[in-house]
């Protein structure tokens, strides 16, 4: 989850809303690669999950990590909620539920990416470690009801768990019981970032099937592969899903914010202090609708970024984009997920091959297959094709894109090596969460308690 900003500028017009989002365009050669990752804390001794406060907790975590890493603390009034690495470049928070993430620094290469998140890990267990707590690497919560799912001390999240039950039926469950892992990815131009928007928009169902990892719901079976996936579909859906118009041939940065500014607000920020502003939308906010209930209410950038960060289109569009689609899981789909990412949208000719590939498939297909794959998973369709047969396709063209960009390691290997979980699950045609309930069927011998030994961290 983004840290919240408090930039005072006086915001400008629609167009500079828009012109804002344009800023974020770099030529090619300096393109990033931003990966952010969560997983569940658990005790150990019992697989319970991590309290907030305590000499074993979430904030003594935090105060640990800052104790190794030496990164600043971000506050929220006296508790602390995160750390942000003093360049800005890289930052650790916490999700509602207590969900643990790192927010990667922008890297030049895949290789860097994998090794920034081993390197996390091994020092978040270092720290982890004497408290007898381990993590989950998994897409949904495999054991805990919401009851007993801990709450975060974050004025966001009280605006936000406030709200979501009047706005559709799993946002509680998205915040508190699900985990994702996620790549920000650059644009050159507004050109680029059409391109880039309609692919990503496109495959993130394929994302989400390849990636499924969340077949369980409070110890049992829940019925689906990606159950993240199916939350995502009654969550808020006034900001979140498939928008059909960045499918138009000349969509824009500006027809995002005529979107986002529709969107409702969640919150604004002064002095320190959230104000709830639920009940208006970003548009009534620019023409005054908090005059008289705040002393400060006239729109600040700060606002603008933040209110781009409450928005869960399945690709979100910032100074970079953000690919939204995949559950959480195992160490190598850490950096398998911005690798799929990566080799598809930052080479041209993959980018032209991906765009060529979908080009057929309407709104409907899009959504269709959106609704499916939290079920079907692979075995679903999308425009009367097979899935996994798209995602063969898919995935080829993403290590051709990776083998193009020719970044190397020590060992003379490119990128395309962090695709090598996807090609498991193309060539045993079973997703993490087939295996996942192939376990629970015969081995676990109908119980969840192994996962938390077998996919720790």
């Amino acid at each position: 989850m983004a840290r919240d900003t408090t930039d005072q500028t006086p915001l400008g017009t629609v167009d500079d809303m828009a012109a804002y989002l344009a800023e974020g365009s770099k030529p090619k050669e300096r393109f990033r690669i931003g990966t952010e990752h969560e997983k569940f804390a658990f005790f150990r001794a019992d697989n319970s999950p991590v309290p907030y406060f305590g000499e074993a907790s979430i904030s003594a975590l935090l105060k640990g990590m800052q104790e190794k890493l030496g990164w600043e603390p971000i506050m929220d009034g006296d508790n602390i909620i995160g750390l942000g690495e003093q360049s800005g470049m890289g930052a650790i928070s916490i999700e509602p539920g207590g969900q643990f993430e790192l927010s990667g620094a922008p890297l030049e290469t895949l290789h860097e990416t994998c090794k920034e998140s081993n390197q996390h890990l091994a020092v978040l267990r270092d720290v982890a470690e004497p408290m007898g707590i381990r993590f989950l690497g998994i897409g949904g919560s495999p054991k805990w009801s919401l009851a007993e799912t801990p709450r975060m001390p974050k004025s966001r999240y009280d605006i936000m768990t406030r709200y979501m039950p009047k706005v559709g039926s799993q946002g509680l469950d998205m915040m508190y019981r699900t985990c994702t892992i996620q790549v920000n990815l650059d644009f050159s131009s507004e050109a680029d970032m059409r391109a880039k928007m309609r692919v990503s928009m496109k495959l993130q169902s394929l994302a989400t099937a390849l990636f499924a990892s969340s077949p369980f719901t409070e110890g049992n079976p829940n019925g689906l592969l990606s159950w993240r996936g199916d939350i995502w579909r009654d969550t808020d859906n006034q900001r979140a899903g498939v928008l059909p118009f960045t499918f138009k041939p000349d969509f824009s940065f500006g027809d995002y914010v005529a979107w986002a500014i529709e969107a409702p607000m969640y919150f604004v920020v002064r002095d320190g202090r959230y104000h709830d502003c639920t009940h208006i939308t970003f548009r009534q906010f620019m023409d005054g609708a908090l005059k008289g209930e705040i002393a400060d209410w006239q729109p600040q950038l700060g606002d603008w970024t933040n209110h781009l960060s409450t928005l869960f289109p399945d690709v979100r569009l910032k100074r970079f984009l953000e690919m939204r689609g995949a559950d959480g899981g195992p160490w190598r789909r850490i950096c398998a997920l911005p690798a799929f990412w990566v080799g598809l949208l930052y080479d041209d000719a993959a980018l032209a091959a991906a765009d060529a590939l979908t080009a057929d498939w309407s709104v409907e297909d899009v959504v269709a297959l959106r609704d499916s794959v939290p079920a079907q998973g692979l075995a679903a369709s999308v425009a009367g094709r097979p899935l996994l047969d798209v995602a063969r396709d898919v995935i080829a063209i993403s290590r051709q894109g990776l083998q193009a960009r020719a970044r190397l390691n020590g060992d003379g290997q490119d990128e395309s090596v962090f695709l090598n979980p996807l090609e498991e699950v193309l060539a045993k045609r079973s997703t993490l969460a087939d295996d996942l309930l192939s376990l629970y069927h015969g081995r676990w011998g109908g119980s969840v308690e192994p996962v938390f030994t077998e996919y720790q961290y």
